[in-house]
């Protein structure tokens, strides 16, 4: 059996990344209040054409003040896509030495992650992880391509631009962007990279984040993107193994271990069978 690629434990783990629009400062000062691991400045979506020029030194600016005063924060510049107008822009001008990496929208192919890669050594950021984002019929489709590339750190999915790009309609149970969120989630594991899940964009809503937040962890994600700050501490609890959890999976390892003691390949554990995989996701639990 092929094993997969172990999750590198080096990148920072990603539980919530919230996100602010880089023409706005005074709102990504206020990022880190609301306790995320990581944050986003936005020169993409939440930009307007108009502003993009000036928010690139905002980007700049603020990359370095949030590095600076919150050294443990994950702190990311989102650039626009490969083949806008704003790209190469965005890449030389907006990313400080000191940031954790670059997000790029939209990526479909491994040939697309080379031409990033060309790009930030010509700005003299190859030092940069990179968060691919995969939210187009195209990047579905070629997931695997993209997330294996040994340039990729981490992948999200976006579920509102892949929709759009399908022609569909985004509905309030999701089953119309399952098919792909789930495929990104595979990818993303035989890759070995974390892979962060798609945002709720009602963030008024928290029981319906929780909802959204509580499938994307059943399928293998391990945080997930967050557009306003009370999003923040919903997804941390969502993407940690709570108490209750924890001490369910310790009794079914002690129980596992007695009956592996007893050269049993099965025991039955509150009312269920438990094997080596029951038990293998349990310690991966622990060790999370």
């Amino acid at each position: 059996m092929t094993e997969n690629p172990p999750i590198d434990e080096t990148q920072p783990h990603l539980r919530s990344l919230l996100f602010a629009p880089a023409s706005r400062p005074d709102m990504c000062a206020k990022l880190p209040r609301s306790g995320p691991d990581g944050v986003v400045l936005d020169l993409e979506d939440a930009v307007a054409p108009s502003a993009k020029a000036e928010a690139r030194i905002h980007a700049r600016t603020m990359g370095e003040e949030l590095r600076r005063q919150h050294p443990d924060l994950a702190v990311f510049v989102r650039v626009n896509s490969l083949g806008t107008e704003w790209f190469a822009g965005d890449v030389a001008e907006s990313l400080a030495v000191e940031l954790t990496g670059v997000v790029v929208p939209k990526l479909e192919s491994a040939a697309q992650v080379n031409q990033v890669l060309d790009a930030l050594i010509e700005a003299n950021r190859s030092h940069l992880r990179m968060l691919a984002g995969i939210e187009t019929a195209a990047g579905v489709a070629g997931a695997g391509s993209v997330l294996e590339h040994s340039g990729v750190a981490f992948g999200y999915f976006g579920a509102e631009d892949f929709i759009t790009d399908m022609g569909g309609v985004r509905t309030d149970d999701g089953l119309e962007v399952l098919y792909a969120r789930s495929q990104v989630a595979l990818a993303a594991r035989l890759a070995g990279v974390p892979v962060l899940d798609q945002v709720v964009t009602a963030f008024g809503d928290d029981e319906r984040f929780l909802a959204d937040a509580a499938i994307g962890r059943s399928i293998g994600y391990s945080g997930k993107l967050c557009i306003h700050p009370a999003q923040v501490p919903l997804a941390n609890r969502c993407f940690s193994p709570s108490a209750e959890e924890k001490e369910r999976a310790r009794a079914l390892l002690t129980v596992w271990d007695e009956a592996q003691a007893r050269g049993e390949a099965s025991v039955a554990f509150e009312g269920q069978m438990i094997d080596e995989p029951l038990a293998r996701r349990a310690r991966n639990l622990l060790d999370g």
